[in-house]
């Protein structure tokens, strides 16, 4: 198959060549999925649109996540100019911030060249002072945790963002979407939907799609002033709010609200939530370096002294026990 057409005289245009920055722990499948479509660009395409290499640190071997270790064909300090650099990351991404990249990152945009990031990616961006007041994405699990680190970040939830000089990924799958996405705008019409076919899939989806499952699908309810009530505590974890003014806001009384949570969970939407809030801390004090205080308060806990005996109960260990 092949969806580009060129005549005898024309002359072969070389291929565009992106670099991928491996950082240990980096997600498998988010990285797939940013490569795979290049690959079956180039065979669907009948030329080589494509290259990339694959970076990191040092030359050798990254594990992902997962445990496999991609081999990577040169070190940060082989590379001086580029077109285009997508940073690769995944688990503990601010364990791997490094003096070194910051510079390189920071010496490859004065250059111009287009810096991409992909599932926590952003963070090394964000070090090395790159990131502006565009809109940028990742994981949705580690938005709170970015937010509490740069809280003047435009943090969206959208699959991907792209501008002139910046692509932020969120991760997972949605990489095929961003990339095929990139390959419609350089290449027509017609190639991306053959790619997405390829991969199975029934469509290639926008940017502004739901990274997470809806509400519903995530909790199992088909109630929709229950999914509703749902939503607004989640958007409301630092500032909870009240019950009474939850259930105003989803236009029932407080009494259909107990029911419907007794119904569905067999709790109290005030259990429920407190529920959602300190899930919500546990991640901060796993994958971030704020303090107990700190965490206690961007979950809407007005004492340590209670957010900590919360905790306890609903873990069966203290927030300072989630540090070793």
């Amino acid at each position: 198959m092949n969806y580009l057409t060129a005549t005898s005289h024309q002359a072969v245009p070389t291929p565009q060549r992106l670099y991928f920055l491996l950082v240990p722990e980096f997600s498998f499948i988010a990285f797939a999925a940013i490569v795979e479509p290049l690959r079956v660009a180039n065979r669907f395409g009948g030329r080589e649109l494509y290259e990339w290499i694959l970076v990191g640190r040092h030359k050798g071997p990254v594990k992902a996540s997962n445990g496999i270790s991609v081999e990577t064909t040169c070190g940060i300090d082989e590379i001086d100019t580029a077109e285009m650099v997508l940073v690769c990351a995944g688990f503990n991404p601010r364990k791997y911030l490094d003096p070194a990249i910051r510079s390189w990152l920071r010496h490859l945009d004065r250059q111009g060249t287009t810096l991409g990031t992909v599932d926590t990616g952003i963070y090394f961006l964000a070090d090395a002072g790159l990131v502006g007041q565009e809109k940028l994405t990742m994981h949705w699990e580690q938005i709170p945790m970015y937010s509490e680190d740069y809280p003047s970040a435009r943090v969206s939830n959208e699959l991907f963002e792209i501008t002139p000089r910046r692509m932020y990924c969120s991760g997972g799958t949605a990489g095929i979407d961003m990339m095929l996405h990139k390959i419609m705008q350089e290449h027509g019409r017609e190639l991306a939907p053959a790619i997405s076919e390829q991969f199975l899939l029934s469509r290639i989806r926008t940017a502004s799609e739901h990274q997470r499952l809806e509400v519903a699908a995530r909790h199992n309810v088909f109630n929709k002033r229950l999914s509703m009530a749902i939503m607004q505590m989640e958007n409301n974890i630092e500032n909870p709010i009240g019950i009474d003014e939850l259930a105003a806001a989803v236009h029932i009384s407080r009494r259909q609200m107990e029911r419907l949570f007794k119904a569905s969970f067999g709790q109290s939407p005030i259990v429920f939530y407190l529920g959602l809030r300190l899930k919500r801390a546990r991640a901060l004090l796993r994958e971030t370096d704020l303090s107990i205080t700190d965490v206690s308060v961007a979950t809407g806990f007005d004492s340590v002294s209670y957010f900590s005996r919360a905790y306890r109960n609903f873990f069966n260990q203290t927030p300072s026990s989630e540090r070793g």
